[in-house]
């Protein structure tokens, strides 16, 4: 078994320790680590039908992934409507050691998560999903609905890029197109974080964004040529 096999292996193991979900995916430094017991932290985000029934479940395997005072208070009822009411709809439980790894993972309904693809309602998940995640439960097809979402971002990127600019400033815009008025990057983020998303992640942007590429280029909407460091240079038609 490769690296590769072995990672996916290792993320898909945490899965067997909670209840069953619809839609799984992680993302960040996990997708291009070499070694899948690196002490780094792996994010997951989960997709649940009923949040309320899931963290009922969860309760009852894993009290201690939660804020004691949410157990406490008010318990699965009180988790979901925190996440509802307060945040984007999305309860998430970091700090979690599992199999002497540190992860953290997000909790969504499958409804809102489907909406926000399609709506950016919040721009939460959505834009989460215009980077490189690694899918490994997929039982909706959330793959192939958040190619709405890329398209989107494309065409968001174009609108906000001058006449001509590189295929890595395309990827950088889609990136940044998730921080627009986060002051966390006014203040507590690396400031270069897009560019080294980016740059760590190059051609996974590549393989998620080249058919919505190709399919402007056929419709004479971009243009292409190659440059020296064999990046491509874009020009808006």
């Amino acid at each position: 078994m490769d690296n590769k096999d072995t990672t996916h292996s290792h993320l898909l193991s945490f899965l067997n320790a909670i209840p069953p979900v619809d839609f799984c995916c992680v993302y960040g430094s996990t997708l291009h680590s070499t070694d899948p017991g690196k002490s780094t932290m792996v994010d997951y985000i989960l997709g649940v039908s009923d949040p309320l029934q899931w963290h009922s479940e969860n309760l009852k395997m894993n009290a201690d992934h939660y804020a004691s005072w949410m157990v406490l208070l008010g318990g699965a009822k009180l988790i979901t409507n925190v996440a509802d009411k307060l945040g984007v709809g999305v309860h998430f439980n970091p700090y979690v050691t599992w199999n002497n790894k540190m992860l953290k993972y997000g909790v969504v309904r499958m409804h809102d998560l489907i909406q926000d693809i399609l709506n950016w309602e919040s721009f939460y998940l959505s834009g989460r999903l215009q980077k490189p995640v690694n899918m490994l439960v997929d039982n909706l097809d959330i793959e192939t609905i958040n190619s709405v979402n890329l398209r989107a971002a494309v065409s968001a990127a174009l609108l906000l890029l001058p006449p001509k600019f590189t295929e890595e400033d395309l990827y950088a815009k889609i990136c940044s197109l998730s921080y627009m008025g986060d002051v966390r990057m006014l203040f507590a983020e690396d400031r270069n974080k897009v560019k080294k998303i980016v740059q760590g992640q190059f051609d996974l942007f590549q393989s998620m964004y080249k058919p919505f590429l190709e399919d402007y280029e056929g419709k004479d909407f971009l243009r292409f040529s190659s440059s020296k460091n064999q990046l491509a240079n874009i020009s808006q038609v």
